[in-house]
């Protein structure tokens, strides 16, 4: 029997992600009180079990984003729903999430399926960095290839989606980031995650060490330190920072779901905070999520000094994967990119490439004029 789907609260929503082993922060409830210019709204497909009895097998966070002068709505899933993407059943979990959201007044839907499609160990992407043949990673052949990801692929193709290809030329997308880099920790002792850091890592890890940096936990009060450290690396790799409030209403709604959601931590040498970063934890997915560092006293290595007591707390608490995030698609040395490629290729995890983001237009008309509104902006 396909499932039926409907709106559910809050604490329904939690106890689903509670009985997964991993679920994008992106797809939490708290994840919406993150996004005030955006309405809010758990869904969760249902079916019942042999008593009859309903159980629910699947949720998804939906953003809806109003358009100005009309009253209708972008409806974005990031890295969800969290459904059965193998079962091959995808028009039973999809349509029913489409009718949903049309009567809800979307014009158009962009979900982000969370499926790896191919993998690449840390040895691979270093030697294609060096190659100067090698263009961008999506053309360097991968270690692995994840089975059903091809076919998840087909059937949204069938079914009417369209992968969404709005990339820079670093290969980072409109939305979240199709390619990114983990660690691996299910089944190693803390020892063996360190063995697999590069020698640099470990080298810089006992410099830190012996140049006496301190990496503490943070509080609320912390984030304007933070913030700080972040304003001078948005204007160090060129990107536009996003406003002090964002991390607060961060901070307090993530917190207020789990204590252990979100955590801060900052380097300190001489009594100067030299970086920090944040950390989001849900099940056993653990990831970077915000780095920030000053270029003063670079030779104290404090960025390593954080991802070091980052990944051994994480590891700690029980995380099966520790997630660094975006890293760009392109492999040219020149680009200003890549150094943090090689920052996250040196924790010895593997890069992974997930499906795309993929586009659903309810009304073609509107769902075309967005996108223009979106270019032009």
């Amino acid at each position: 029997m396909a499932p039926h789907l409907r709106t559910i609260g809050r604490e329904e929503h939690l106890a689903f992600v509670a009985s997964r082993p991993a679920v994008s922060h992106l797809q939490v409830p708290s994840w919406g009180d993150v996004k005030p210019d955006w309405r809010a709204e758990s869904i969760g497909w249902f079916d019942r079990d042999g008593a009859g009895r309903e159980r629910i097998v699947g949720a998804g966070l939906v953003l809806y984003r109003p358009i100005p002068r009309v009253k209708r709505s972008l409806a974005y899933l990031p890295e969800g729903p969290v459904i059965d993407w193998h079962d091959g059943g995808l028009r039973e979990w999809l349509d029913p999430m489409l009718a949903h959201l049309k009567a809800q007044g979307a014009f158009s839907v962009r979900m982000g399926p969370p499926v790896v499609a191919r993998r690449w160990n840390a040895g691979t992407v270093k030697d294609a960095i060096a190659d100067p043949a090698a263009g961008r990673l999506r053309d360097v052949e991968p270690d692995s290839r994840e089975p059903g990801a091809d076919e998840v692929v087909e059937l949204l193709r069938g079914l009417g989606w369209r992968r969404g290809e709005a990339e820079s030329e670093d290969g980072f997308s409109a939305g979240q980031p199709r390619y990114v880099f983990q660690v691996p920790f299910a089944g190693l002792s803390l020892e063996e995650v360190r063995g697999n850091l590069n020698q640099q890592w470990r080298r810089n890890i006992k410099k830190a060490e012996k140049a006496g940096v301190k990496v503490v936990e943070g509080d609320y009060e912390d984030l304007p330190a933070f913030y700080e450290l972040y304003r001078e690396t948005a204007e160090r790799d060129r990107f536009i920072p996003r406003p002090l409030g964002y991390f607060q209403r961060m901070w307090t709604a993530l917190r207020a779901e789990d204590p252990g959601r979100m955590r801060l931590y900052l380097a300190q040498h001489e009594g100067e905070t030299l970086s920090a970063a944040t950390m989001l934890t849900v099940g056993n997915h653990v990831w970077y999520s915000y780095g920030a560092s000053t270029g003063r006293r670079r030779e104290v290595q404090p960025s390593n000094a954080v991802q070091w007591r980052m990944m051994s707390d994480a590891h700690e608490r029980g995380a099966a994967v520790y997630d660094l995030r975006g890293i760009t698609d392109t492999l040219d040395e020149s680009n200003h990119l890549v150094g943090l490629l090689r920052f996250k290729v040196g924790t010895g995890g593997r890069a992974a490439e997930y499906i795309g983001e993929w586009d659903y237009p309810i009304n073609k008309v509107l769902h075309k004029a967005f996108g223009l509104y979106m270019a032009r902006r």
